[in-house]
């Protein structure tokens, strides 16, 4: 029986808080830091591997880590998870996104129907619409290709698959693969949505509108916007869009679409990016095949987190080590730096996914936890980082844990030697240095200039950011962040926080405000 109980209730935790702290400058230093780099490490799905040797545990630190999973059963969570229990408790809903990729255990009924066929029919309507878009069975009204995808949606229908479509951007021009640019609309800004629309021919525009409600405030107002710019081009709206929603909202069975494909209620916005919501975008912008293998990556990468030893189970692994720092260590945020271009908005969507997700103050049963949860979540891709907010992780009074990503190769594969090296070498060896130099730190005598270390981080590293390696590291990531959400008995698949301000804005908009809200409405001039 699975048994859902707050951390700070299971024994296994008390006796984790009461290890030896690991002392991260001794460990991390000549020969001890080359043994740990060689032995703290964990294979990941295609080809990647997750190395810790510079967070602070040791042997004795992963057996209490080891026992708090068991402890906390995090295994069996995950498998009632995949095979639909009820895990999402504020909402009554069962957590799905998992079976968008592959089937991980039973077969899942929901709706009336098998849910795994439910996600791989859309994908193949996904697949039909976009092979028939590159083919120029579908045009505009002229007969012409269109040349241009543009998603309009916020949150989980924007960050993830925008940071997914610029990873791959790159690749898939080298590789020849490149289909159809993408761009998005998501804030109700209209600035957003002109410079987009004045950065494309609208003509040969296909719109994709997110929305699985069908009544997101900001994404119907963005819809508007584009709908008004094709009216004032001469262009029929229904015959440049495509909706991607429920099938239960209003826009499900609409005129005003050229076609609509599917989500539910089961995937989150934030975990969304594997379903319709990524797959039509990324369908059209590099093809069917290769959001077919980003599929797969992550569908591999979800197969590791079934193991129950968490020194073959990386996502377990960084969730536990990650739990350890917040509520034993006690830091409060952490920084995702990819030593990529590929992966600079890749940090802005793991805000959302970390934040949102285990961004709570009540576990389970709607009980207040006494004690920390989800940290902040902040980044910026290397080296840019370097010359920003860097400063303060190396010599400010907070220590914070630093998760990095580098690769191996470059995706376009066009460099130059400068100085003996390659730009692609320089990347490398700026995160390598980086690594020792948090960890290990450099006495001197001149307070300014000293750095006193134990600065804890870990790495993922790969041979290149292609669709199979970035499927994986999104799963990576989803899997770390359910797992952290079942030892801080959270429920991590509902976001209520981001419902009061909504809520509240309506009413300004409709004039129905009083006190602070109607100054500021006021001094807005709304």
């Amino acid at each position: 029986m699975t048994n859902w109980k707050n951390l700070d209730t299971l024994a296994s935790f008390d006796a984790l808080s009461k290890v030896a702290r690991v002392n991260l400058v001794e460990a991390m230093t000549g020969d001890n830091g080359a043994d740990r780099v060689k032995k703290y490490s964990v294979p990941m799905a295609e080809g990647l591997v997750y190395n810790y040797a510079a967070k602070q545990v040791d042997d004795n630190v992963l057996a209490a880590l080891s026992k708090l999973a068991e402890e906390a059963q995090l295994t069996e969570k995950f498998e009632a998870l995949y095979n639909g229990e009820v895990v999402n408790t504020g909402e009554n809903r069962l957590v799905l996104h998992h079976m968008t990729r592959g089937q991980l255990g039973n077969a899942v009924e929901a709706d009336g129907v098998d849910k795994r066929s439910f996600y791989v029919e859309q994908q193949n309507r996904i697949a039909d619409f976009a092979n028939k878009v590159h083919a120029g069975e579908i045009t505009n009204a002229a007969g012409e290709k269109f040349t241009t995808v543009v998603q309009i949606g916020i949150g989980g229908s924007d960050l993830g698959p925008r940071a997914m479509y610029l990873a791959l951007e790159n690749w898939a021009k080298k590789n020849n693969l490149f289909k159809m640019e993408a761009k998005f609309i998501s804030n109700v800004d209209p600035d957003d949505a002109a410079a987009v629309l004045n950065s494309i021919d609208v003509a040969h525009s296909i719109f994709v509108l997110v929305s699985k409600s069908g009544t997101t405030l900001e994404t119907l107002t963005n819809e508007s916007f584009v709908k008004d710019a094709l009216k004032n081009a001469g262009l029929d709206a229904s015959k440049h869009m495509i909706a991607v929603t429920s099938e239960t909202s209003p826009l499900a069975k609409s005129d005003d679409y050229l076609a609509a494909f599917f989500m539910d209620d089961y995937i989150g916005g934030r975990f969304s990016s594997t379903s319709a919501v990524g797959g039509a975008v990324l369908s059209l912008a590099f093809g069917p095949e290769v959001f077919a293998q980003f599929l797969e990556g992550a569908a591999a990468e979800d197969k590791l987190a079934m193991n129950k030893d968490i020194t073959k189970n990386p996502e377990m692994l960084d969730a536990l080590i990650g739990v350890y720092e917040r509520n034993v260590l006690g830091y409060p945020s952490t920084a995702v730096l990819p030593y990529s271009q590929a992966l600079n908005r890749f940090p802005a969507h793991l805000q959302q996914l970390d934040m949102e997700s285990n961004g709570k103050s009540v576990n389970r049963f709607g009980e207040p936890v006494n004690y920390p949860t989800g940290p902040v979540i902040f980044g910026e891709p290397g080296t840019n980082g370097q010359h920003s907010f860097y400063q303060l992780l190396h010599q400010g009074t907070d220590i914070v844990p630093l998760q990095f990503v580098g690769f191996k190769n470059s995706q376009m594969n066009t460099d130059v030697v400068i100085q003996g090296s390659t730009s692609q070498q320089k990347l490398c060896a700026n995160v390598a240095a980086q690594i020792v130099a948090f960890a290990c730190g450099k006495a001197d005598d001149n307070r300014n200039k000293n750095f006193e270390g134990g600065r804890p981080s870990s790495i993922i590293i790969g041979e290149e950011v292609n669709p199979k390696t970035l499927g994986a590291l999104l799963a990576h990531f989803e899997n770390k962040i359910m797992f952290q959400g079942f030892l801080w008995n959270v429920n991590s698949f509902d976001q209520e926080g981001v419902q009061l301000g909504k809520v509240l804005a309506k009413r300004v908009l409709a004039h129905e405000t009083d006190g602070a809200l109607k100054v500021f409405s006021d001094l807005l001039n709304i």
